[in-house]
């Protein structure tokens, strides 16, 4: 599925946060989350769910695609949108869940995911204006590998603990909201933080609280659909091409 377009007004944040990048030169860092911010893993998603139908010999699932995910990651959700009957979701929930996370959390899948449209593009312009980048995601230590492949794949700008950094989760267990609050004081041991991006509300919502004068711009994208609303005053956007 296609995300809606937010307001043109909101697109225009890019542009004036690369207008603040080039001002502030290597002085400056741009924080972005990965998962449905600059890449897209419901193609990633997607596979595995093919592969859980295959486990149980589900047609449904077998021959499910990228447009049964919505707009959060619920895989019950998803399984009856492929058409799965209530029952047969419920019977194999627990199992599939299990076998989602055995492959959802490792370097091989990373093969799966898709850069965000105009995320190669706006985060080479950030570089080109000196800005250092970090990335900062909930994917643990584990991934590694596999998301600096992705990196290269995708023409992303590789960590090289100067200028761009990658800031991950020592292990799944650890909570992603726990991660990213504690992950700000080593944020800002990397400059002055002007600009953040992320898709989760809890997060973006954060940041705008531990960066108050920075461009925070939450990605309307998808997210844990958790009932959090996005803070008022915060830009939405789907993708990072210019307008």
């Amino acid at each position: 599925m296609l995300f809606p377009k937010p307001p043109a007004s909101d697109r225009q944040i890019l542009r004036r946060i690369l207008e603040t990048a080039r001002r502030l030169g290597p002085s400056g860092v741009a924080v972005f989350d990965l998962d449905s911010t600059l890449i897209d893993n419901r193609p990633r998603q997607a596979r595995i769910l093919q592969e859980i139908g295959a486990v149980f010999a589900l047609p449904a699932l077998i021959a499910s695609s990228l447009s049964h995910w919505g707009s959060s990651w619920d895989i019950r959700g998803a399984m009856r949108t492929a058409g799965l009957a209530d029952g047969d979701a419920e019977r194999i929930l627990d199992e599939a869940m299990e076998l989602w996370a055995a492959r959802f959390f490792t370097d091989e899948y990373c093969v799966y995911d898709q850069a965000a449209a105009g995320a190669k593009d706006f985060l080479g312009e950030l570089r080109s204006a000196g800005a250092k980048v970090v990335y900062c995601t909930g994917r643990p230590e584990l991934m590694r590998r596999g998301t600096i492949e992705s990196f290269i794949r995708f023409g992303f700008p590789a960590p090289d603990d100067r200028e761009v950094a990658l800031v991950m989760k020592a292990s799944p267990e650890d909570r992603d909201d726990d991660f990213k609050r504690e992950a700000e004081a080593r944020l800002r041991g990397h400059g002055e933080v002007f600009a953040a991006f992320d898709n989760e509300p809890t997060h973006i919502n954060g940041y705008r609280v531990a960066f108050p004068e920075a461009h925070v711009v939450h990605l309307a994208t998808d997210h844990s659909g958790r009932p959090v609303t996005v803070a008022s005053g915060i830009p939405a956007i789907t993708d990072f091409l210019l307008p």
